[in-house]
């Protein structure tokens, strides 16, 4: 119970963070900004051991390149020294989330968060799955997400941010959430 009661501070903490940096856990979301599945929970208690180099299994319709554009802006998106303008643009409209982004930049969890794609599977023209570590410090906490090909642009998804303004316990969620959920 107290292992539980430890992943449960250590999730909660992570959510926060990553909401601080406006990270992206959990969820499925279509290329129009609608969801068809709602945010799933963090992945299992015990984290994964963590791979070298991100695997991928994409389609032909998948562009050129697109495992290691989705890692590199997943990890970028997830870093807390990016800044909320760029943060911005790597959510899945973004823009709708600018003002929750700007206004957690300062937060103490957000200081030293990351994020470590361990794989990006499924790619479509449209979507792809990644699994990731968040870590914060020095802890990491297996997550899911959705990344999305938007504007040319592979972006974390929405459904996948608004799960983890869920886990974090937003009282008030943006409107685009109603929709990815």
């Amino acid at each position: 119970m107290n292992s539980h009661r430890q992943i449960t501070r250590l999730v909660g903490a992570c959510a926060l963070a990553v909401l601080a940096v406006t990270a992206a856990a959990c969820g499925n979301s279509s290329p129009n900004g609608s969801s068809s599945t709602p945010p799933a929970s963090p992945a299992p208690s015990s984290p994964a051991a963590p791979t070298t180099s991100p695997a991928s299994t994409s389609s032909a319709s998948a562009p050129a390149g697109s495992t290691a554009a989705i890692t590199t802006n997943w990890e970028t998106f997830f870093n807390s020294k990016t800044s909320v303008a760029k943060r911005v643009s790597l959510l899945q409209d973004g823009s709708q989330f600018a003002a929750i982004i700007t206004a957690q930049q300062h937060s103490p969890l957000a200081a030293g968060l990351t994020a470590k794609v361990k794989s990006v599977s499924n790619i479509t023209s449209a979507q792809a799955d990644v699994k990731y570590d968040l870590v914060v410090g020095g802890s990491k906490v297996p997550m899911t997400g959705i990344a999305v090909y938007q504007d040319g642009t592979w972006k974390v998804g929405v459904a996948t941010f608004c799960g983890l303004l869920h886990l974090e316990g937003l009282k008030s969620m943006p409107a685009v959430c109603s929709s990815a959920t």
